[in-house]
């Protein structure tokens, strides 16, 4: 059975999980220029080498007009319905559309929850912006392409302590993060700081088939997905292609 694991071991995150994921496929120029081609308004992504903890991986950049999203945090907010449409209009399988949609509704439950309104009045704030709709779309092209029978995952670890996002500061893991990872084994410990973020608890809850330990398996690939920030551990995803015996 072809097998995705992924260790979450530094948490998860939209461009991380891509990162990961791209150093598993034999043609990462090949997605990257079919990714840069979708008119995604503005997007351009480019994947860098990256050094964590003496290891060596994959950064994903993503720069909106020339600039990294972060740059403007506040300039391109959108509803659910923002979100369809430019979804719908790329050319991507139809699956592929709906594996985008149905992690942006998972995110779009968990903020009406956290936030007491309707989800038709949810405005996404730092996960609408263009970098996180082009890490959704990445991960879930990627995850077609792959296409594995079954998709396990490690505990996720969270992290500690507070973050600073568009409502104020809040404690990790962050609201609309804690309510999409319920039902999700997780944990926390020393590192001081966010590491699952909502994009990628969402990527997790809809891809991943079981959590747990990595299976008995012959690996065929592994893809390091790292994060922007240092600490003390590896800041990174890790992905595992390979194959698990059939046991059903």
């Amino acid at each position: 059975m072809k097998t995705l694991y992924l260790d979450c071991g530094m948490g998860a995150a939209g461009d991380m999980l891509t990162a990961a994921l791209l150093e598993l496929i034999p043609d990462k120029a090949g997605f990257l220029k079919k990714l840069n081609g979708l008119g995604l308004p503005g997007v351009s992504v480019t994947a860098e080498r990256s050094v964590k903890c003496g290891i060596t991986g994959t950064h994903i950049s993503v720069k909106i007009h020339g600039e990294e999203e972060q740059a403007h945090p506040h300039h391109s907010h959108g509803d659910l319905e923002d979100i369809r449409r430019i979804v719908g209009s790329l050319p991507v399988p139809t699956i592929v559309k709906l594996d985008i949609m149905a992690v942006y509704n998972e995110i779009a439950e968990a903020e009406s929850r956290v936030h007491g309104v309707p989800v038709r009045q949810i405005h996404f704030h730092e996960v609408g912006a263009m970098d996180a709709v082009t890490d959704i779309t990445a991960v879930c092209l990627l995850m077609h392409e792959i296409g594995a029978d079954q998709v396990i995952a490690s505990v996720v670890h969270v992290g500690s302590g507070s973050v600073r996002c568009a409502h104020g500061i809040l404690p990790v893991p962050a609201p609309a993060t804690a309510h999409i990872l319920r039902g999700i084994p997780i944990c926390g410990g020393s590192i001081d700081g966010e590491l699952c973020t909502p994009t990628g608890a969402a990527l997790l809850k809809h891809f991943v088939t079981e959590f747990g330990q990595l299976p008995a398996m012959k690996t065929a690939a592994i893809g390091y997905g790292m994060g922007k920030k240092d600490f003390p551990a590896a800041n990174c995803v890790r992905a595992m292609l390979g194959a698990t015996q059939d046991t059903t």
